[in-house]
């Protein structure tokens, strides 16, 4: 009795679990999109500029200059970052 009782629960809440309800739907407007979609290049270039440095570093220094490899890297990234967004095409 208690395995068909407790099968029926997890069945049942798993099946309710995979229904998405209505309400909990959110799309994005198209400047919010915009401004998603900066901050995932933003991350990307810092997230790529550290790793390219404390692999570097690593190779350099050791471990020690894993950590500074990656700071310096991640620094470039971001400045890399800043760069590319300020810098508007003309034509």
């Amino acid at each position: 009795m208690k395995k068909l009782l407790m099968t029926s629960v997890l069945s049942t809440g798993l099946m309710l679990g995979t229904v998405e309800p209505t309400f909990a739907a959110h799309y994005r407007t198209a400047e919010e999109q915009v401004r998603h979609h900066q901050h995932v290049k933003t991350a990307k270039r810092v997230g790529i500029g550290a790793a390219g440095g404390g692999v570097i570093g690593g190779l350099a220094a050791g471990g020690p200059g894993v950590a500074v490899g990656a700071l310096a890297g991640g620094g470039a990234g971001y400045l890399y970052d800043r760069h590319k967004r300020h810098h508007h095409h003309h034509y």
